[in-house]
């Protein structure tokens, strides 16, 4: 079996597989690469050292049956007998379900995860996205502290495992997306620096060094975050990516990287014959993300929307702290301008940021598929302090009309799990890291960081506590009672109505908002859909159509349709779908 390694600055390399030491040579026809021949199959241990240095794992390990620290394993990808042919799902008309592992059973495993897919199925979702996979020190956390992007964290089940929940989605007809992390890698356990320049000084993240997209050697960085994503979808049947904090990528090339992976992705699509795609998680407002590679964009699929998020998190919510602020002032103009043009900042003045910030979308030209809409995810949730849910706060009608303003938009909706049926166990911010000072310095910095807002260190959970990781597993007694079982069915009709009724190919010009913001409604129309919400805690609101007429679709509360004079009458906390 042929071993490589890319280790450009070193002298000497060895290969250990299989107990047995192999000197390595270098590869004349590729620089900075290292080979060797070595008996090795599927499940064989092996490592490599650098210039006498200890035996490391493979940067490009497909499997750390021993956590990052131990030996990489390795990996026949036809050894898995897939049961489901399955010939992919695009995003146009896609429901999202963001899912975490760890949490989303008590067991925390992939084929734990797979035993509860019927209820996604039913739910009427059409992909789950999971949270990041790869492998971390210890067995708990959010997996943004992943270090090993090519393999699958073993405590979940490994890469048979990944393989074991894809196969069972698509059994369940559910497409399954991978949140990815290429901006970072954890602070524990990464040993790229000692193989080559995967990180430069030239530019910082609030992670240290920035990988290395465009200094001396970014050439094989890149290939090595692009080869990771392709070998993700191909060997593992996943049908797309999340690309978690694109504007940490750094990069000062002519063709930016992200449009480099945008184009080798779109390759992979078209020489497996099924869709593949990206959504992007980025902070830059940038129409650009999404753009078509042959109008200088990136050619990513879709962006997350946290503009959408904040005008209808202090709507409904009424938070003004930190980067709400600006959309607190008038939360439903905040709303009505983010739902009609994607970002509330678009070259306007942030005050958080302390600039202006964004880029206007072109109305006529942009489908509003292209965006992810959401009220609620990992992050909004778990980097509260104390990691409540808006459930744990809101009414169940207020729950409910979050829900129609999202399921029933034009966007591209998105539910944390749980969300459909209103979950009120928290979801906290928990680690498992086996350095006893790396765990002090989190523990540390997560009370300071409270601290600076108002907190007290007692209302902030320990990050090590494994009853941290416990509080955050879903109930899944839940959903069997009041008012959580309402909400489920609320979800699955609006589900159902969004299949039946939205265009998954809406342009934002034909999204029009009206709303009061002193009465606290609001009533979204696009298609021949009108969504209307009644945010105020009394009074019913009388909110004018662009009809004289309408047939009620789904309600939630008090709902009289416009029978005649266009007016439809909505009671407090509720929520109608009209036609």
């Amino acid at each position: 079996m042929l071993f490589e390694v890319w280790a450009p600055q070193a002298r000497r390399v060895a290969l250990h597989a299989g107990g047995e030491e192999h000197p390595m040579r270098r590869d004349p026809e590729r620089e900075g690469w290292w080979r060797a021949e070595a008996s090795a199959g599927h499940g064989t241990r092996y490592g490599f050292a650098v210039d006498d240095g200890p035996v490391l794992p493979d940067p490009r390990a497909r499997r750390l049956p021993d956590g990052p620290d131990g030996l990489a394993a390795v990996v026949d990808q036809g050894a898995y007998a897939w049961r489901h042919d399955w010939q992919g799902r695009d995003l146009d008309g896609a429901v999202l379900y963001e899912l975490h592992v760890g949490t989303f059973t008590e067991a925390g495993t992939f084929d734990a995860a797979a035993g509860r897919l019927g209820h996604l199925a039913d739910l009427g979702v059409t992909h789950v996205e999971l949270m990041p996979v790869s492998p971390f020190p210890g067995t708990h956390g959010w997996g943004y502290d992943g270090v090993a992007p090519w393999a699958v964290h073993e405590p979940y089940g490994g890469p048979e495992g990944l393989k074991r929940f894809v196969d069972a989605a698509h059994g369940h007809g559910l497409g399954v997306v991978l949140d990815v992390v290429h901006n970072h890698l954890g602070p524990s356990g990464n040993r790229l620096p000692e193989f080559g320049p995967y990180f430069t000084e030239r530019h910082h993240t609030p992670w240290g060094s920035a990988v290395n997209l465009d200094a001396p050697g970014s050439d094989e960085v890149r290939a090595y975050f692009t080869g990771s994503a392709l070998a993700l979808l191909r060997d593992h049947r996943l049908d797309g990516l999340r690309l978690d904090a694109v504007h940490a990528l750094i990069d000062e090339r002519a063709e930016h990287f992200l449009a480099e992976l945008s184009a080798a992705v779109d390759a992979l699509s078209a020489e497996l014959g099924r869709p593949l795609f990206l959504i992007a998680e980025s902070d830059r407002n940038d129409p650009r993300t999404t753009a078509p590679r042959g109008e200088h964009g990136l050619g990513l699929d879709a962006q997350w929307d946290d503009d959408i998020h904040h005008a209808l998190h202090t709507a409904l919510t009424g938070e003004a702290q930190g980067y709400y602020a600006d959309f607190a002032r008038a939360p439903l103009a905040a709303l009505a301008k983010s739902l009609t043009g994607a970002f509330f900042h678009d070259g306007t003045y942030s005050s958080f940021r302390g600039r202006r910030h964004g880029l206007a979308v072109d109305r006529t030209a942009t489908e509003a598929r292209r965006f992810v809409a959401y009220a609620q995810t990992h992050d909004q949730i778990g980097n509260r302090a104390r990691g409540d849910r808006l459930a744990s706060h809101l009414s169940p009608g207020l729950a409910a009309c979050a829900a129609a303003l999202v399921l029933c938009g034009p966007y591209t909706p998105m539910l944390f799990m749980g969300e459909e049926w209103g979950a009120r166990t928290p979801w906290q911010y928990f680690t498992d890291h086996q350095d006893p000072e790396l765990a002090e310095a989190v523990r540390r910095g997560r009370r300071r960081e409270f601290a600076a807002h108002g907190w007290s260190e007692a209302d902030v959970p320990d990050p090590q506590d494994p009853a941290t990781r416990l509080r955050s597993c879903l109930d899944w007694d839940e959903p069997h009672r009041e008012p959580h079982a309402a909400l489920l069915a609320w979800h699955r009709a609006l589900i159902a109505l969004r299949r039946a009724h939205v265009s998954p190919r809406t342009r934002l010009v034909d999204v029009h908002v009206a709303y009061d913001e002193e009465r606290r409604w609001l009533c979204m129309r696009h298609g021949g859909l009108h969504v209307a919400v009644n945010l105020a805690e009394e009074g019913t609101a009388e909110i004018p159509l662009s009809v004289h007429t309408a047939a009620e679709l789904a309600s939630w509360g008090e709902c009289e349709a416009p029978e005649g004079d266009g007016l439809l009458r909505l009671g407090p906390h509720s929520a109608a779908v009209l036609r």
